[in-house]
């Protein structure tokens, strides 16, 4: 198989780092189209020959056709390939709110498969929701399923309205953990411990948590039930989160964030 990557920013470098590193393309059957050329050290096994800045025949012996470009370049980056592409081509988008239709629109193809992936699939951690549309087969789904793949885990999504959902919830969501480790992490302080011990106190809790929670079948509620004991120092902080509408900002806030997503796309 080989695969034409579109746009080399970090979720693009993501993508060419993990796709080589899952082995499930050859160097030599990774493209490269992105405005500033080759650039040197940028991704590990990327080949210099197999680098383009601009579009060329190189494009029609691609099978996967992967679009990493911003939302706001896409309309030109498809007027500058559509003359190369053919039909049997699969066309997966990476972009916010550009929808399945637009796709197809602007570039003449019918097989596009559109996800939403996250920020810590630049660890091999990412969650992707992805959808299709109604040209891509079995096989041509599960196929891409396994690119995908390399960067973590996936949801496949029937209706194409639930990547906003997903953009609110995992596409947004590694922000609403970092605000509220750093919020954590201030308090840590002004208890007194310094600034690399209060991160390491804050980063090590959530990731011992959400192993904890992950390798039992407990709910999160189970958990939380587990850790408050009636009348101790766990309850008295959930007392105060619950008095001041801390689950219902978050609520409000993943809300207003699919609003977002949703106007993007429109």
């Amino acid at each position: 198989m080989k695969i034409l990557l579109a746009g080399l920013g970090n979720m693009g470098k993501t993508y060419a780092k993990s796709l080589l590193a899952s082995h499930n393309v050859k160097s030599a059957d990774l493209y490269i189209l992105d405005r500033k050329g080759y650039a040197e050290g940028a991704v590990a096994g990327i080949l210099k020959e197999n680098t383009y800045n601009e579009p060329g025949a190189f494009i029609d012996g691609c099978d996967v056709i992967i679009l990493a470009v911003k939302p706001q370049d896409f309309q030109g980056l498809a007027d500058a390939i559509k003359p190369f592409l053919k039909s049997r081509q699969i066309v997966v988008s990476i972009m916010a709110g550009i929808t399945i239709s637009r796709i197809q629109d602007s570039l003449g193809i019918e097989k596009i498969i559109r996800s939403m992936p996250n920020l810590p699939s630049q660890v091999g951690m990412g969650l992707t929701v992805f959808t299709s549309s109604e040209a891509i087969t079995k096989e041509e789904l599960f196929a891409v399923q396994n690119l995908i793949n390399s960067t973590g885990k996936s949801i496949y999504a029937e209706k194409e309205s639930m990547i906003d959902a997903a953009t609110a919830v995992s596409g947004s969501g590694p922000a609403y953990v970092y605000y509220f480790m750093n919020s954590m992490i201030e308090s840590a302080q002004k208890m007194g411990f310094e600034k690399h011990e209060a991160e390491l106190l804050v980063s090590q809790t959530f990731l011992g948590a959400v192993h904890l929670q992950n390798s039992s079948d407990l709910s999160c509620g189970e958990w939380i039930k587990r850790v408050a004991s009636k009348g101790g120092t766990t309850e008295a902080a959930l007392k105060i989160f619950k008095g001041d509408g801390i689950n219902n900002s978050i609520g409000k806030g993943m809300e207003s964030a699919l609003k977002r997503a949703q106007e993007l796309g429109q």
